[in-house]
């Protein structure tokens, strides 16, 4: 239906209006969640340990199968060298990097998961219910043994 008002549409006027006012307020609530994205991503930025949107410890890791022992082989400012005795078949070495990173960090299995790269070399471990001053302090503990 369409309405005028002398030689005007008034409808082309309203939904023009409409349009405008849900691109004016979709723009601000996007600056608002660029801020939040920003600050979350600078707390990731700053080393291979940092923390996720939900507040758990995230490990970026460069994961070594195949090696005779279990140990951190060196920790960079891109990941954390892991060492895994397990070789790289059917998950066993992602299995084996779990366990390990719980022995390390003094945490249950439980409260470490593979959060992505299972199939890569380049892996991002999740660890909740600790901080990551704790966390980089026990792997750099693990390096020097």
């Amino acid at each position: 239906m369409t309405w005028y008002c002398g030689s005007t549409c008034l409808r082309k006027q309203i939904l023009q209006h409409l349009t405008n006012t849900r691109k004016m307020s979709k723009q601000g609530s996007k600056k608002a969640g660029k801020a939040q994205k920003t600050a979350v991503k600078e707390q990731e930025t700053k080393g291979p340990v940092g923390l996720d949107k939900n507040g758990n410890v995230t490990i970026k890791v460069q994961a070594k199968p195949g090696a005779k022992h279990n140990n951190i082989t060196d920790i960079s400012d891109d990941a954390v060298g892991v060492a895994i005795s397990a070789p790289p078949v059917e998950g066993e070495a992602n299995t084996e990097l779990v366990k390990y990173l719980a022995s390390v960090l003094g945490t249950r299995k439980s409260d470490v998961s593979l959060d992505r790269g299972s199939k890569s070399r380049q892996k991002v471990v999740l660890v909740s219910g600790t901080t990551v001053e704790k966390v980089l302090e026990k792997l750099k503990g693990e390096m020097g043994t």
